[in-house]
């Protein structure tokens, strides 16, 4: 089921599905049966830890998985179907309607080319704008993401940038074409905390002068709690909990969300002699158990648990979860290693 918005949905994705066909022939799933609605003008976080199908799921709206990827379902944009359409009409919506922010910006740069030339070629592209004007558009962003002495950075290659500077050409990149959407794919990785703040906050400003919509992807709560409206967290390619950002976490309803947030280090109180951790690992997409993935990480889980794959259901007014267990958590908050 989809969760309920108050505005129509800017995108919307349908049991949308994911699997890689294996050399066997066996096809794996990394992404099972999710449903997602972005409202205009909305950040809407995606958490959960690395191989839970974030990053899969996010490439699946722009039809980016790859060649042996097989996808099932709907993605929609203003009510348009984006699933299955032909690469060169999937063209005319990257990057001008959809545009994304790639999890490392080292690679999502072309090393060869100058900075420039990287950012005109996405209005040459998209709207045929000559050159000259396009590279005044790619100084007035530059600036605009706060990178100092833009004319200067425009002859520079991406080597010649630090980490910081270049997650903000890639993000001045995204926004070449003033698209509606921004896909930011764990857009503060790598980056020391001081530059990831600034980032942020630059996420921010975006949306408040722009308006622009966001799918934020990223395994750091902290992350998420800053920036989005709401959040959807996903495990083991579904989503578990789908809630408004105030209400996942004052009180989590998955035992996930709740373990994720407990190994966020707290500021107030003494300091733990050891963080806390989820016992386990993520599950084998190629070897699920019949039930809930999480349970055998769970100290909540029920026999249910592992005999029946919990839906997702309404948990109270806009909040939904994926699991059996009704009771309030917490009772067991030490069981986390």
């Amino acid at each position: 089921m989809n969760s309920p918005s108050s505005a129509e949905p800017l995108l919307q994705l349908q049991d949308v599905s994911v699997a890689y066909r294996t050399a066997s022939g066996a096809a794996v799933p990394v992404v099972r049966g999710v449903n997602l609605q972005l409202a205009p003008g909305e950040i809407l976080g995606l958490a959960g830890e690395s191989g839970s199908g974030k990053t899969q799921l996010l490439l699946s709206i722009i039809g980016l998985n790859g060649q042996h990827a097989q996808l099932t379902g709907s993605v929609r944009y203003r009510g348009q179907e984006l699933l299955g359409r032909p690469i060169a009409e999937l063209n005319r919506v990257r990057g001008a309607r959809i545009a994304t922010v790639f999890q490392d910006p080292a690679t999502a740069l072309n090393p060869y080319l100058p900075i420039g030339r990287q950012l005109s070629e996405v209005l040459r592209f998209h709207g045929g704008v000559p050159g000259r004007l396009a590279r005044e558009r790619a100084c007035e962003l530059l600036e605009a993401v706060q990178v100092a002495d833009p004319h200067r950075r425009l002859q520079q290659y991406p080597h010649e940038l630090s980490g910081g500077m270049r997650q903000r050409v890639v993000i001045a990149m995204a926004l070449m074409a003033s698209p509606e959407i921004l896909l930011a794919d764990e857009p503060t990785t790598a980056l020391d905390v001081t530059v990831q703040s600034q980032i942020l906050r630059l996420l921010l400003q975006l949306r408040e002068r722009h308006g622009i919509a966001m799918v934020l992807v990223s395994h750091d709560m902290g992350v998420i709690a800053g920036l989005a409206d709401r959040v959807a967290v996903m495990y083991a390619g579904r989503i578990v909990e789908q809630a408004g950002i105030d209400a996942l976490f004052e009180q989590p309803q998955h035992p996930y969300s709740e373990a994720l947030q407990r190994c966020v280090p707290s500021l107030a109180g003494p300091l733990p002699q050891r963080l806390p951790s989820i016992p386990g690992a993520p599950p084998d997409p190629a070897a699920l158990a019949p039930g809930c993935a999480f349970a055998p990480r769970c100290a909540y889980r029920l026999a249910l648990c592992e005999q029946r794959l919990p839906e997702l259901r309404e948990a109270g007014p806009g909040h939904w979860k994926a699991c059996h267990y009704d009771q309030p958590l917490g009772r067991l908050r030490g069981e986390l290693t």
